[in-house]
């Protein structure tokens, strides 16, 4: 199988399962006050300052969460609930993680208003300001898009947003481990460990110490009483391992990838920004296949990809961020997500590119365009 689907999860990288495999031979809970707990909390805070180091971050301010997921929520719902106002602001192309919980609090009284995109998917920066007042809880922009690979003007946002004092969350997810990431001045960032060769089911949310937030999970108080839960020591020190494992230029073979599939499908539409893009991403649009049917035609031809589209309770569904961005329907249903990862090669690129003109040949026939 030649795996193109990295955006979606990563291979576990060596350094993080020996790390985790080190941890898994101890015994302790990172709360208790004998000395097996006391190593395990080590273990922790040892991991929380490697991992604040290599993104930018001060140790302090980052909250080990199971993932980009609950970060998220914990973030759009925590910091919107702390204050009384009720206006919140979201790019219109956020991933559910976000657009799910800020919908959530429609159901409790809060205005949420979308903040519109451009062709690339690039936050309309005239838009957002004009929606910036003093009534805004929240404004939430995803650092890079999970489909497109858009990179936002998060520093631009972020100073708008700091005139204002107004709190900026950004879903980092999909960034992390690019070389164009830092967190800055961002005061809320959720990052997940899987997506950089970290385990499943540990992540972070790097948040300032100065904002309020209403906690999710109750039960202990273990992370700043902002989130309660016995820490994974093991899948932090994998977290922090993964991040710390050297580093792997993507650009190089995504932009063979990029001229590879135009050669071979002539007509394919690149999506997203075409330089300030992720350095794994490549996103198209081949029109005339329903995309799930390319999907399954590479996925025989033992090429993973993904659609562009996401799936609730198994209905596919055109991609909400195709459509933001002005693509019509029939165009968010016909794109592919290909995407890179620390352990791709040329030979992964060569059998996607080898096996995209036939298999968008039997697509089309399938969508009836010949």
């Amino acid at each position: 199988m030649h795996y193109l689907d990295h955006a979606a999860t990563t291979a576990l990288r060596p350094e993080a399962l020996a790390a985790m495999q080190r941890q898994w031979q101890q015994v302790g809970n990172p709360s208790s006050l004998h000395n097996a707990g006391r190593q395990a909390r080590r273990t922790v805070e040892e991991s929380r300052e490697q991992i604040a180091d290599l993104i930018g971050a001060k140790p302090a301010d980052i909250v080990f969460t199971s993932g980009g997921t609950e970060a998220d929520n914990l973030a759009v719902k925590g910091i919107a609930r702390s204050g009384s106002k009720r206006r919140v602001l979201i790019s219109a192309v956020e991933h559910h993680a976000v657009l799910d919980p800020a919908d959530a609090l429609v159901q409790e009284g809060f205005l949420v208003e979308r903040i519109p995109v451009d062709a690339d998917g690039r936050v309309d920066l005239v838009a957002l300001a004009s929606l910036l007042d003093d009534e805004v809880a929240l404004v939430a922009v995803m650092w890079a898009n999970n489909e497109v690979g858009t990179i936002e003007p998060i520093a631009e946002i972020a100073q708008m947003c700091a005139q204002r004092g107004i709190p900026l969350h950004s879903d980092a997810v999909q960034i992390l481990g690019d070389p164009q990431f830092e967190v800055a001045a961002v005061p809320s960032v959720a990052l997940s460990a899987h997506k950089v060769g970290g385990p499943v089911g540990v992540g972070a949310l790097v948040l300032d110490r100065n904002l309020d937030v209403k906690p999710l999970i109750h039960g202990g108080g273990q992370e700043r009483d902002v989130r309660s839960g016995t820490l994974d020591a093991a899948g932090i020190a994998g977290f922090a391992a993964a991040l710390a494992a050297p580093a792997v230029d993507t650009r190089p073979l995504r932009d063979e990838l990029i001229t590879g599939i135009r050669q071979a499908v002539p007509d394919a539409i690149l999506n997203g920004d075409p330089v300030r893009r992720l350095a794994n991403n490549a996103h198209f649009s081949f029109p005339g296949c329903p995309g799930d049917a390319l999907l399954m035609l590479l996925d025989a031809a033992h090429v993973a990809v993904s659609t562009g589209s996401a799936c609730t309770a198994g209905i596919p569904q055109p991609s909400h961020v195709l459509m933001a961005m002005g693509a019509d329907e029939a165009a968010a249903r016909s794109s592919l997500r290909f995407s890179l990862g620390w352990n791709s090669t040329g030979e992964d690129v060569l059998a996607a590119v080898d096996a995209l003109p036939k298999a968008v040949e039997r697509a089309r026939r399938a969508g009836g365009r010949r």
